[in-house]
């Protein structure tokens, strides 16, 4: 059996110690896990992606409807951007970037990552990207819909990641609740869950990772690939067969 695992990721996923990378680095963290059970491994993801990213990828992508009909598992690597310092609401952050001309454009996207880290400390941290019970939903629907399609097919998550980011103020205080409710939320679902922060905190903290205080170093991509791996394992031959129906 060669495993094709279907990973739902931000860029956690694919970022370096110094830079992002094509879903084919094998140093990347879904790569490793793939090969360490003799299988591969299809990433979406994007820059920032969170919970509510990954049901528009389910509902609206037609390559993951193509994917779904050949995965072994499927991994949602989502939630630890849902928990990052948000000072503007999203749907004003994420227009910076149609802003024109290109001087206006410009000209706030640099006024808002100078602001950026200071507002996070003023205002502790709040509002986050998502708050814990829209993540918590995202996730939701999106398990409802993957076992609507495939009932037997393996799914797993993942707590948020830590970080140090001097972009984000060091502030980070909207995670302890996020992880505690996503954790809920899989007991009940019955989904496995990787803590990123028990694999790699140590590493993030510590400051061994990407200077950035938020993405890993490939000693990070190799940890969770090996505890990834670890827990797919045990679920691989309780599903479907390969490929599913």
């Amino acid at each position: 059996m060669s495993p094709r695992l279907l990973v739902f990721g931000d860029s956690l996923s694919f970022h370096g110690p110094d830079h992002e990378y094509a879903a084919d680095e094998p140093r990347l963290w879904p790569n490793r896990a793939a090969d360490a059970l003799g299988g591969t491994a299809d990433l979406v993801a994007g820059f920032g992606w969170n919970a509510r990213d990954l049901w528009w990828s389910l509902t609206g992508d037609p390559r993951v409807w193509a994917d779904l009909h050949h995965a072994d598992v499927v991994i949602l690597a989502i939630g630890s951007m849902d928990t990052l310092p948000s000072p503007l609401p999203t749907y004003l952050r994420t227009g910076l970037r149609y802003l024109r001309p290109d001087r206006l454009r410009r000209v706030a996207r640099q006024a808002y990552l100078a602001a950026q880290p200071r507002l996070a400390v003023a205002f502790r941290g709040r509002p986050a990207v998502l708050p814990a019970a829209l993540t918590v939903r995202y996730l939701d629907m999106s398990v409802e819909a993957l076992r609507a399609l495939r009932p037997s097919l393996p799914i797993v998550g993942m707590l948020p990641s830590v970080h140090r980011a001097a972009s984000y103020g060091r502030v980070h205080a909207a995670r302890p609740a996020a992880a505690a409710a996503m954790a809920d939320w899989a007991r009940r679902r019955e989904v496995p869950m990787l803590d990123l922060a028990e694999v790699v905190g140590e590493h993030v903290l510590g400051g061994h990772g990407n200077p950035d205080g938020m993405h890993w170093g490939w000693a990070g991509h190799a940890a969770v690939g090996a505890e990834m791996a670890k827990l797919v394992s045990g679920l691989l031959f309780t599903g479907e067969p390969p490929g599913g129906p």
